[in-house]
Parts: C-alpha cells; sequence; structure tokens
C-alpha cells in the first residue's frame, strides 16, 4: 500500500510539472517507471505513451526500464515485444527480460531465453545469474543449473559473490541436491542471514528437518541474527519433529529479543504448540498477534481440529467471517477435518456442498479426501463410494486408502476386497497399500488370499519400509527405525519396549499373529 501511495504521488508532482510546462528529460521516466513497477498496481502504459510523445524511446537505458516495467506488471508480451525492437541489447535488456519470465512462473521461456543471450556473447553478470539459477530451482531442472554454476566458477567469481553463493544454495536444494547445495555454502566466504536462511529452507524442503534444526543452532553459535524467514523454517522443523521444548525455546527468543511476531512467526508457533497438544498455547501466541491474516486462523483452526476439538473449530471459524477475513482452501480442508474428527458429517457436507458458492473455492483432491475421511469414520461407506466416483478429477490412491482403512474398521470385507485389487493395481510398487490388502484379508480370515498377497509382493521384489519415529529428550531428538539397533540407548530401549508390552499383555491386550500391521497415512 506504500509503495502504491509512493506511486501516486511520484505521477502527480510529474502531471502537474506537466501542466506548468516543464520539460521532461531522459532521466525523468525511468524513475518513473521504477515507481510504478514497485506500486505493482500501475501498468506503464501512460508513461510509455508520453516517452514515445517526447522521443525518448531510443534512449537504451529509457529503453530497459520499460521492459522491466512491462515484466514486473506482469504484461510480458508488451515487454517481450520491446525486446525484440531493440536492436541494441546490453546485459541489463537480456536481464530484465530473463527475470520477468522467472518471476511469473515462466522459467523455461527464461532459461531458453538464457541461451540465446549466451550465444551472442553479452556479458553476464550475477543478477542474470540469480535469476537463472532461480528458474533452474522451480523447474527441478539441476543439470541446467549445474552448466550455470560450472560457468560463472570459470569466470572466477562465483566464491566472492554471496548472491550467486545463495542462488546457488537454493538451487541445488530445490532440485535435491542437498549435499551440494551445502558444498556449496561451506565455500563461501561470507555467509549472511539470506545464505543461511536458504540452506535451513533446503534442509526442511527435503524433509531432513533434524539437519534443518542443527544449522539454525550453528547460524546462531556464529553470531548470525535470525530473521522472520529463518525463525520460520526453524519452528517448522521444530514441528516435524515434535521438539516442544527447542521450539519453546525459539518462541522465547523471540520474545527476549523483542522480535516482530509477524504472520509468518505466529502461524508457525500456533501450529507448532497445537500439534504437540498445547492448545491453551496455540490461543495465547494467536490472541498476541497484532495483525492476524488468514494464516494463523487457519492454523489454530486445524491445530483444534486435530486435537478433536471440533465445535471450538466451528465458533472459532464464525469469529473469523466475523472479522471479515476470507477463507482459503487449506482454512476449509482444516474445517472439513474437523468435522470428520468430531462426527460433525451432516455439519461437514453442508460445508463441503457450499464451498464454492460461500467462499469462491473450488473443491480440490484434498476436500474430497476429508469427505470420504468424513464418511468412513461414519460408516456410510457406500456414501463415501458415491463421493470418490463423482469427483470431476482423478481420485489419487490416498482416496482409495483412506476407504479401504474405513473398510477394515468396520469390516465391510467385500467392498474393502474390491478396492484392494484396485489400488494394488494403481501403486503395484507400495509395501504399504499390500500390508492393508493383507490385513483385510487376515480380519476375514481368508488366510490363503492374504499369503497370495504376500507372494505377489515378493515376486514383484517390493519391500516393505521400515517405519520411523523421533522423540524429544531434554532438548534433545532421538530418531528411532523400526527393529534398527543403532542407537546408542539401543538396548535400554528395547527393555522398556518388553516391559511395555508384558503390561498391556497384563491389561488384557493380545497381539494377533494373523495381522501384518504398518502405519498407513490416511489423508
Amino acid at each position: 500500500m506504500r509503495s502504491h501511495h509512493r506511486c501516486s504521488i511520484a505521477i502527480s508532482i510529474h502531471t502537474q510539472k506537466l501542466r506548468e510546462g516543464a520539460s521532461p528529460t531522459k532521466h525523468t521516466y525511468p524513475l518513473l517507471l521504477k515507481a510504478v513497477s514497485n506500486s505493482g498496481a500501475r501498468s506503464p502504459t501512460q508513461i510509455h505513451a508520453q516517452i514515445l510523445k517526447f522521443g525518448f524511446d531510443s534512449d537504451s537505458f529509457v529503453h530497459n526500464s520499460l521492459v522491466s516495467a512491462y515484466a514486473k506488471s506482469r504484461d510480458l508480451r508488451s515487454a517481450q515485444k520491446l525486446f525484440d525492437r531493440c536492436s541494441r541489447r546490453d546485459y541489463i535488456t537480456w536481464d530484465a527480460m530473463i527475470h520477468g519470465y522467472v518471476e511469473n512462473n515462466r522459467a523455461m521461456e527464461g532459461l531458453t531465453l538464457f541461451k540465446l543471450m549466451r550465444s551472442t556473447g553479452v556479458d553476464i553478470d550475477g543478477v542474470t545469474v540469480v535469476s537463472v539459477l532461480k528458474g533452474s530451482g522451480v523447474v527441478g531442472d539441476v543439470w541446467f543449473g549445474k552448466c550455470v554454476h560450472g560457468f560463472y566458477v570459470a569466470c572466477g567469481r562465483v566464491r566472492r559473490d554471496s548472491f550467486v553463493g545463495t542462488a546457488l544454495v537454493d538451487m541445488y536444494a530445490k532440485c535435491g541436491e542437498i549435499d551440494e547445495a551445502k558444498k556449496v555454502f561451506d565455500e563461501m566466504p561470507y555467509r549472511g542471514i539470506v545464505s543461511w536462511g536458504a540452506l535451513i529452507a533446503g534442509y526442511e524442503r527435503c524433509g531432513l528437518f533434524k539437519e534443518a534444526l542443527f544449522v539454525s543452532q550453528a547460524m546462531l553459535a556464529e553470531g548470525v541474527k535470525p530473521n522472520q524467514v529463518t525463525l520460520t523454517s526453524a519452528l517448522t522443523a521444530c514441528t516435524q519433529l515434535g521438539a516442544l521444548d527447542q521450539g519453546k525455546w525459539i518462541h522465547a527468543y523471540v520474545e527476549r529479543n523483542r522480535l516482530e511476531l509477524n504472520s509468518f512467526v505466529g502461524t508457525a508457533l500456533i501450529d507448532l504448540y497445537a500439534k504437540c497438544g498445547c492448545v491453551d498455547d496455540a490461543f495465547a501466541v494467536f490472541e498476541k498477534l497484532p495483525r492476524k491474516d488468514v494464516y494463523p486462523w487457519t492454523a489454530l483452526i486445524n491445530g483444534l481440529a486435530m486435537n478433536g476439538r471440533g465445535l471450538e473449530c466451528l465458533d472459532l471459524f464464525d469469529r473469523m467471517l466475523k472479522e471479515r477475513i476470507a477463507p482459503n482452501e487449506v482454512t476449509l480442508i482444516a474445517l472439513l477435518s474437523a468435522c470428520a474428527h468430531s462426527g460433525l458429517v451432516d455439519q461437514g457436507r453442508v460445508f463441503f456442498e457450499n464451498m464454492f458458492k460461500d467462499y469462491g473455492v473450488k473443491p480440490k483432491l484434498e476436500h474430497y479426501g476429508c469427505m470420504i475421511d468424513m464418511l468412513g469414520r461414519a460408516g456410510r461407506l457406500e456414501e463415501a463410494l458415491c463421493v470418490i466416483k463423482s469427483m470431476p478429477m482423478e481420485p489419487s490412491s490416498a482416496l482409495w486408502g483412506a476407504l479401504l482403512g474405513a473398510c477394515l474398521v468396520h469390516k465391510d470385507y467385500e467392498l474393502g476386497e474390491r478396492i484392494g485389487k484396485h489400488l494394488i493395481d494403481m501403486e503395484p510398487y507400495d509395501s504399504g497399500k499390500y500390508a492393508m490388502v493383507a490385513n483385510m484379508h487376515a480380519l476375514s480370515r481368508k488366510w490363503e488370499e492374504a499369503a497370495n498377497v504376500r507372494k505377489s509382493m515378493k515376486g514383484r521384489k517390493v519391500e516393505k519400509s521400515s517405519g520411523c519415529s523421533w522423540i524429544e529428550v531434554g532438548g534433545v531428538v532421538h530418531e528411532f527405525i523400526a527393529l534398527d539397533g543403532s542407537h546408542s540407548q539401543s538396548k535400554d530401549v528395547y527393555e522398556v519396549l518388553d516391559g511395555l508390552i508384558g503390561i498391556m499383555k497384563m491389561e488384557g491386550f493380545e497381539p494377533s499373529s494373523s495381522l501384518w500391521l504398518v502405519a498407513v497415512d490416511v489423508i
């Protein structure tokens, strides 16, 4: 809003000057175009007309500013026309066009343009390289990114350019090459907060949450003050690991250093506390937020849903609407999940059927998944099957898996067999699907069918992935893998586990050797 206001003031002053008879110079319009670009709310068309009127269109500085302004206003067609008409393109012209394509979700065209740029022999600067590396990361083209990396190393500039170094870290991480990202990071002579943030976010993106926390701690040890982005990434890692104590330490750090509790950090804290069962703490963070956009509202609704407090979810959603905060698709997923976990099937159906009419959100795969879960939990299996068959998009294996899980719970083995066969055909190399189908046959005492499922799995050389879990004790996160003895205290762990199983048996628990049970994520 501020940049838009400043842009309006700049244009008003310029218009007043013209009325007073002042003559613009070639330096006037690049400044105006920059103001327009930064506002993001105006098209440069009117200023372009004035440039043509006063004959400044042949000036390379003005021309490059026009290309950049059109690209930043998402009018890539006009930007490309100006680019094509330019007889003398310098590196600024090329960079404006490449940057425009990358920033407007057309990264492949930006990479193609970079190839053309190299063939013309124009000098390539770090700004262009950063744009191209970002484009490589967006499309997941690590080979192209490595070529750019090699080219820039050959120029002898990569070691002293922290912007390019950070872009390389980000590119490799987005392409799943996290070891390469770490290698580039370690070789950087100067590592600012943005570089640290790129590596932390990279580990998080690759699902290496424990490593993300280690890097966060190393950053603090080096005296680098975290910003909102790195704090959010670190809190997300804590949430995924269930590392509540470390998350609380980060929260205390924010308060101790009087850092702004903005929407991103606030949402991450709400998510952490809610998913760790500390709903009151999540509420406390929510109420302290000075400005609440849709994200903290959604995080708290989702947290209440996960903790089985469905009616409170509905009350909070009503409060959100009264505050005139429009829900997004994630909010409605959280709301439907709340209805599913609280048995509010009819209320959930009303939300689902009216979400486009009331909130302008078209149901996506995740919303249908919530409906299948909701109906499955309520035992309305045929109704759930009808919902799947009526979907406008292809149902995913997760949806069929949710319905199969409901068939197991409600002992509808006939429907379960049909779904199970379809699931294995969909994903013949997913061990979890075989496990669910084998369990179902075992529960219905069809031993031969259960054995055949196992034989089919072995015949296709499908290996069952080991279960994995984390637990935080004394601020340290421990990782455990099923049947793994590599942990330093595994002997003690298994002794305690055997003791717990003995107590469970004394309480009447009878483990069934006929079942092949695995943990399966449902939606």
